[in-house]
């Protein structure tokens, strides 16, 4: 092997063992495991016999399924799927679009009370979920949109833009203004540069918001149950909770429920995962 060869190999494959890699691999080993074993548990779980649950070994001696044919049959698991697909998709493309807009806006145009708008924004942000119910309940009431998937998703949307704004804004911070003086001076309208110059930039911040804002919809309880009166409209998350019983509850058809629940988020962030990572370390780059 040639001496280049070796120097190129060396920093790769030619690190030491030192004690403060060592350690670091065992405290990393350690948050791994723990992180992996609450989904392991309920995977396993859905996978095992209802009296086995709690007095059978980690791993079952026998795997059975029926658990699955239970949850999806007796809570109208499809349907309630589909609700939530409904749900999320809507809401999420509305946010998305909102927001990218918005922090376009907020971080590259010059209007009047642009910082003052951005900040009331913001503030929003600050408020707990639990203190809008009621007041959120009588407006979408007073609209007529209660007990409508409409009035839910208008809700999610309202509430979840000005979190992504607040990022989707950063993102376009950290591009140069360069960029947009030079396609002003190409004569190109403030649609065409957001659309075919910054936005396919920002496609990281564009992924960081999918993902956490997706990831949010999908697991969100509070509005739905609120908002949702008829059960037939209810998304997957009030469904499962209804699984809890007050004297029995089936843990392992409950965890069977979770885990196909869960399947969207995993095959979202999958198919999203380098530009999120890429997304979440933009900054720090810059």
């Amino acid at each position: 092997m040639s001496s280049a060869a070796i120097g190129l190999a060396g920093p790769r494959y030619g690190r030491r063992a030192t004690p403060g890699r060592v350690a670091a691999f065992v405290v990393l080993t350690a948050l791994a495991a723990t992180t992996m074993y609450p989904f392991v548990w309920m995977v396993l779980t859905s996978l095992r016999e209802r009296n086995t649950i709690f007095t059978g070994p980690f791993i079952p001696d026998s795997f059975t399924g029926a658990a699955y044919v239970d949850a999806w049959g007796k809570t109208n698991f499809d349907r309630h799927l589909r609700n939530s697909v409904v749900i999320s998709s809507v809401s999420l493309a509305g946010i998305t679009v909102l927001s990218t807009a918005a922090g376009y806006a907020f971080a590259k145009l010059r209007f009047p009370l642009r910082r003052t708008t951005y900040l009331l924004l913001l503030s929003t942000m600050a408020m707990p979920q639990t203190s809008l119910v009621i007041p959120l309940y009588l407006q979408v009431k007073r609209l007529g949109l209660l007990d409508t998937t409409s009035g839910l998703i208008l809700v999610y949307v309202a509430s979840m833009t000005p979190f992504s704004t607040f990022l989707m804004r950063s993102f376009f911070a950290t591009l140069p203004n360069q960029l947009v003086e030079a396609a002003r001076l190409d004569g190109a309208s403030e649609l065409t540069i957001f659309r075919r110059v910054m936005l396919p930039l920002a496609a990281p911040g564009v992924a960081t918001v999918v993902i956490l804002q997706f990831l949010a919809l999908w697991n969100e309880f509070l509005y739905a149950n609120v908002l949702l009166q008829d059960p037939a409209k209810h998304p997957l998350q009030p469904v499962i909770f209804n699984l809890v019983g007050q004297f029995n509850t089936p843990w392992n058809v409950l965890t069977a429920a979770l885990t196909i629940a869960v399947v969207p988020v995993i095959v979202v962030y999958v198919r999203m995962q380098r530009r999120f990572v890429s997304g979440l370390t933009l900054g720090a780059i810059k």
